[in-house]
């Protein structure tokens, strides 16, 4: 089962939040604000925050911005991943995936069963690499970025985690990338 080797290093990872919304200012981000503040605790830093419209493009060309940026390991969404029109993070976030982690969103999806039951069915979390750059979107509700951080990111993100986790193959990402 999964278990943190407390004899390793802990190694921190730089994390961009980005909040999709019409309608939400910074002041008003209580599900970013939820994830800089489990980011942090868990020893990690915010490398940038953002809040941007539901629009595919400007969604799609700041997670590209990130990814090329050297100095972000990791880009967590939140926000337009339901099922209505302007929900439009999942397809933003496909339009810059070099691969797909198919696993997250069932494993957010078990999650959230646990929490609201077959209401966990209306939320398209996804998760995928890019550049060398984990990318996840969560739904933008605070209680779905606790969940999805408690249960998943936070443990994932930890390279002490056992049996596995997503630091330490994070050097390796972009292998197919260098020159051989």
């Amino acid at each position: 089962m999964s278990r943190i080797d407390e004899s390793m290093e802990f190694i921190p990872v730089r994390i961009a939040v980005l909040t999709v919304s019409d309608t939400r200012s910074l002041a008003e981000d209580r599900s970013g604000q939820t994830l800089m503040d489990r980011i942090e605790k868990a020893g990690h830093s915010v490398a940038d925050r953002k809040i941007i419209k539901d629009e595919r493009t400007q969604i799609a060309d700041q997670l590209r911005t990130w990814v090329t940026d050297p100095d972000i390991d990791v880009v967590i969404s939140t926000g337009g991943t339901g099922l209505t029109g302007r929900d439009v993070t999942v397809e933003a976030h496909r339009d810059v995936y070099e691969k797909e982690i198919e696993a997250f969103g069932t494993v957010f999806t078990i999650v959230s069963m646990e929490k609201i039951g077959t209401s966990a069915v209306q939320s398209r979390a996804t998760g995928g690499v890019a550049g060398g750059t984990y990318l996840f979107a969560l739904p933008g509700s605070p209680g779905a970025c606790k969940d999805a951080w408690d249960a998943i990111l936070e443990k994932q993100l930890d390279y002490r985690h056992r049996p596995c986790n997503f630091v330490e193959i994070m050097p390796r990402l972009d292998e197919h990338l260098r020159r051989k």
